[in-house]
């Protein structure tokens, strides 16, 4: 059922779904038209959910041809030109022009396990760029720590493991958890599903990477697999300080996200 919400606030909401939508904007009306300029909706797989850009069949051609692009991986934006009377189908002789948009499409989505101090000044960074984030930790005081913001859910979850089953190969996932004992058993999820993440980064030191390999394969992963995480995190800029160590890590994600989308 289409919302009752003022255009903006309808499209905020949706957005923050993460769903894939289309939002629809006459950017002209010449003629006999059942709808001005600026005349706007939003559409999902489901059909219209806010707005009209004139009711009838040519609200009707445009929901088809947004879920038409929303089924398209290609297509993220176009403008179209209508004759209502000989491309819609019309009585009425009038010419609208349409764009179409897709959000929601190529979110950057980024999985971070732990709500530490690195992973607090780092969420503080993420949310400044155009990605989502997702925080998860056993503990709801750290979480709490973390402000508020739209590009960000917090998951208190007992069972860290029931969340890393969920991840996709899309996702960049950084395990930033108490320790390397409850960094495993979200690797060893992620890997006996089968899960092979956008990124893969674990923080902590050479050392630390050696024991989780060894308990990995003791788990009975193929060591290739075992081994396909990067630790320590994070680009060799800065120093230890925890505000510097964030900005190397949000760098690599980058470099990983642009290297992964100029294929």
């Amino acid at each position: 059922m289409p919302s009752s919400l003022p255009y903006i606030e309808a499209l905020s909401e949706l957005a923050q779904t993460g769903a894939p939508f289309v939002a629809v904007t006459m950017v002209e009306a010449t003629g006999s038209t059942p709808q001005d300029a600026g005349a706007r909706m939003l559409v999902d797989a489901d059909g219209l959910v806010h707005g009209t850009v004139g009711g009838g069949k040519v609200e009707f051609r445009a929901i088809e041809f947004a879920q038409a692009m929303l089924a398209d991986d290609q297509q993220n934006r176009t403008v179209v030109d209508w004759n209502l009377q000989r491309d819609i189908g019309m009585t009425c002789g009038g010419l609208v022009k349409l764009y179409f948009e897709v959000y929601n499409r190529d979110d950057w989505k980024i999985v971070i396990f732990g709500a530490g101090h690195v992973a607090q000044a780092l969420v503080k960074v993420l949310v400044m760029l155009d990605c989502r984030v997702t925080c998860i930790d056993t503990r709801e005081e750290w979480l709490a720590k973390m402000d508020d913001h739209h590009q960000l859910t917090k998951i208190c979850s007992d069972d860290l493991t029931v969340q890393a089953a969920t991840i996709t190969d899309d996702d960049y996932v950084l395990c930033m958890t108490m320790g390397h004992s409850t960094d495993r058993p979200v690797l060893s999820t992620m890997f006996l599903a089968g899960i092979t993440p956008a990124y893969l980064g674990v923080i902590g030191s050479k050392s630390k990477r050696g024991a989780l390999v060894r308990e990995l394969k003791s788990d009975g992963i193929p060591a290739e697999k075992a081994e396909s995480f990067i630790c320590p995190m994070g680009l060799p800029i800065g120093t230890n300080q925890t505000g510097e160590i964030a900005i190397s890590i949000a760098a690599q994600l980058l470099q990983t996200r642009d290297k992964r989308t100029a294929k």
